[in-house]
């Protein structure tokens, strides 16, 4: 039996703009992704059919599980009967915005890819990912910083990375994605900064001035409805973070240290309430 270990790493997002909604009610928008150090732990087993068990009694090991559903449009692309046996050990929370779930779909689509001996070219499995989620493209083609505009799936890498410890921190509140969208504060009309120029002069040029036209757009809804989400950011910024920020629409908050100390001494403090990750400088998923 053939025994296939991986790793699904989680992202943040450094600016978040949302810029219109299409007529098929998805929005536009425009974000640069950034990984973190922040996984979840996987074994895939040949089998003769399809399973999976979670560590997570709380997420659904079925075919509601983005997983499952990456394995079946696999299956169904291919027009193949193959299994497999999924055992997933979650890590990375969930309605965190840190995409977990997207990058664990990713990572099935290219594990089997290879174990079911498919060769799907990198254009199909794309098509495959976007019909499961606007961010799981990032996830399966990308290791580092990248660009991502349309609803997330239309990527450009960022050839630089980030000169900063990321401290992540997960308030405990789970905040629907499709809540925020409903509730966030529409601004269609301003014109948004280059997030690709920004985020080129902030690696190349440790240029922490540009920080400050960084924003989230979901950040305004979400603090005004989960205060201590909000507080968590604060509290970053008072620990010596250059710039924190929720991530997607939260709840997880991160902040960029260019103190390592600091990082890990604020690490320390969060840990003692709150889930928290330390991502190191330059840090690629690999």
């Amino acid at each position: 039996m053939q025994q296939i270990s991986a790793k699904a790493f989680a992202k943040i997002n450094l600016g978040l703009f949302i810029t219109g909604k299409r007529p098929d009610g998805y929005h536009t928008l425009e974000t640069v992704f950034a990984p973190i150090d922040w996984y979840d732990e996987f074994s895939f087993s040949s089998s003769g059919d399809l399973s999976m068990s979670c560590s997570n009694q709380d997420l659904p090991s079925d075919g509601n599980n983005l997983c499952m559903k990456a394995a079946q449009a696999l299956r169904e692309f291919a027009g193949t009967s193959q299994g497999v046996s999924i055992s997933l050990a979650k890590n990375i929370p969930f309605g965190a915005g840190l995409g977990g779930g997207s990058s664990d779909a990713a990572k099935t689509l290219n594990v089997l890819n290879a174990l079911w001996n498919i060769n799907a070219s990198e254009a199909e499995l794309h098509d495959i990912a976007v019909a499961l989620g606007a961010d799981v493209p990032y996830f399966l083609e990308t290791s580092g910083l990248a660009f991502a505009s349309g609803i997330g799936d239309e990527l450009e890498d960022i050839d630089c990375s980030l000169p900063f410890s990321i401290l992540t921190v997960f308030p405990g509140e789970h905040i629907s994605t499709v809540w925020a969208y409903k509730n966030f504060y529409p601004r269609f009309e301003r014109k948004t900064p280059d997030l690709k120029q920004m985020t080129l002069d902030l690696c190349n040029n440790r240029n922490p001035a540009v920080l400050t036209a960084y924003e989230n757009d979901f950040e305004p809804v979400v603090f005004d409805n989960h205060p201590s989400v909000r507080a968590v950011k604060e509290e970053l910024l008072d620990k010596g973070a250059l710039y924190a920020s929720l991530s997607g629409s939260g709840s997880a908050v991160f902040g960029l240290f260019q103190d390592i100390e600091e990082a890990e001494t604020a690490a320390e403090t969060f840990h003692e309430r709150y889930p928290v990750s330390l991502t190191p400088p330059s840090f690629r998923m690999e």
